[in-house]
């Protein structure tokens, strides 16, 4: 053995398969679910008369199972290999990473039995009753060992910036969770929050934005930060700005989160301080937006040929319109007319599918072949469909429900000379009626992409290895 082969850390990378392979599977679940609640909303017989497949019990399903099962498995994964190659050292309490892969995966499937049963806390992005809460929070203490390990026993002086947005998610995430759900428990089913009326509002936008804040953007800056660069084969653009990306955004995401709740019973100054902040909020979004893109200087015909650079840009640019949209959608004035709309949810999405969705994608489609010591993906050209797919999939979903919020908020809002409403509810409805048709076509576009994910995976893992067991990317 070479002195140089003997330096090289043996990394863990086990975990990192299973969380991997667990992205895609969970993203096609998720996904799915989502495309069937929105069949629903086209097709209301869809429900079929039956209590566990109504939209009320499927929608947080669909939002848990993309967000903390794709979502929190794109993360896992990616987090596991990024702090081991950055810090050049193997996984802190390597038996501790796999009971954060079971116990999540146990996590996941009681979200499973539990929501369609009505089993619920009615506290968006929070459903989870409390013996699951407790059970989050145990696992995500567990991952916060690990992960913390790892770069306490690193083997370089400096802490790579990916790591640093990858620790304040999951610092943040874990204080997030455990003041939220707060809980009196009545059964093992059933409990009631410790907050009441207003406060208990209050605090669950403060989780519930902030989820969104580190969640699924801190977290996936940290991906960005360290996919990007080295897909392109190029460093980051400008590492001062994403340090300074990385503060101003930590500190200004924590107090945005009244925006959700403008024109209620929220007193009228915390709704303005959350309104300032997200205002705040564009400009260190924006600068990580332009940090990553510009890492391409000097690459940019990667774009023509690499469509795992794509998804990775792509997602760039759909963080920059959606950090963009989001501001602008707290402003008082804006807000009373794209408030309880579906402008809302084409925002949603914009990021869910746009950034979280197309992040994930592009850095599993980097990662895999890397694991299992492949030059590239079972078939390019698939990754390429895959990216189309996807784009044209997002910009149909996000494109109706922009065009239907916008036109429910004006229906709303339209009153006749003596001041009745010139439209019923009813009529709104079906003037909406075909962009939910359109929104549904935009999901099972989306979701077809994750098929052709999920084969092209299976044949890169199932293929003989180029390069026995360690990773095909350089150290």
């Amino acid at each position: 053995m070479s002195n140089s082969q003997a330096a090289t850390p043996q990394y863990d990378y086990g975990v990192v398969k299973q969380f991997s392979v667990m992205t895609v599977v969970w993203g096609i679940v998720g996904m799915a679910v989502g495309v069937f609640i929105a069949a629903q909303l086209a097709f209301p017989a869809l429900n079929f008369d039956l209590p566990w497949l109504t939209y009320s019990r499927l929608r947080p399903l669909h939002t848990n199972a993309v967000i903390f099962a794709f979502g929190g498995c794109a993360l896992m994964a990616t987090s596991f290999y990024v702090v081991q190659r950055t810090c050049q050292t193997a996984l802190f309490a390597p038996a501790l990473a796999k009971f954060v892969f079971w116990g999540w995966q146990l996590v996941i499937l009681l979200a499973a039995v539990t929501l369609p049963l009505g089993i619920s806390s009615a506290k968006e992005y929070a459903e989870l009753e409390w013996p699951i809460d407790i059970l989050i929070a145990v696992v995500w203490v567990a991952y916060a060992v690990v992960f913390f390990g790892t770069v306490a026993k690193r083997t370089t002086s400096h802490i790579y910036v990916a790591n640093w947005f990858y620790g304040a998610f999951i610092i943040t995430v874990a204080l997030l969770h455990i003041v939220n759900s707060l809980a009196i428990p009545v059964t093992l089913t059933k409990s009631y929050s410790v907050y009441a009326g207003a406060m208990d509002a209050m605090v669950q936008w403060w989780y519930g934005h902030n989820a969104v804040g580190f969640f699924l953007t801190a977290g996936f800056l940290g991906m960005m930060y360290y996919f990007v660069p080295k897909q392109a084969g190029r460093p980051v653009y400008s590492y001062r700005l994403s340090i300074v990306h990385f503060w101003a955004l930590i500190s200004i995401y924590m107090w945005a989160g009244p925006h959700h709740l403008h024109y209620t019973a929220l007193p009228d100054w915390a709704q303005s301080i959350g309104m300032v902040f997200s205002l705040v909020l564009l400009a260190p979004s924006w600068g990580g937006m332009i940090n990553g893109i510009m890492t391409l200087s000097g690459a940019w015909e990667k774009l023509r040929d690499d469509p795992v650079i794509r998804f990775l840009i792509v997602a760039l640019s759909f963080y920059g319109m959606s950090t963009f949209e989001g501001p602008m959608m707290s402003i008082k004035t804006v807000n009373a007319l794209s408030h309880y709309t579906d402008w809302t949810i084409g925002h949603v999405h914009s990021g869910a599918l746009g950034w979280v969705a197309m992040i994930s994608i592009g850095s599993i489609y980097a990662l895999i072949p890397w694991l299992y010591g492949k030059k590239e993906m079972h078939s390019v050209g698939l990754v390429n469909t895959h990216f189309w797919l996807a784009t044209i999939g997002t910009v149909l979903y996000i494109a109706s429900m922009w065009v239907a919020g916008i036109s429910q908020g004006l229906m709303w809002r339209a009153v006749n000379d003596d001041g009745t409403l010139t439209y019923t509810f009813v009529e709104s409805l079906k003037a909406t009626y075909p962009y939910y048709v359109v929104r549904m076509i935009g999901g099972l576009v989306f979701l077809s992409g994750m098929f052709l994910m999920a084969y092209n995976v299976f044949k890169t893992m199932s293929s003989p290895a180029a390069s026995g067991n360690t990773a095909a990317q350089p150290a």
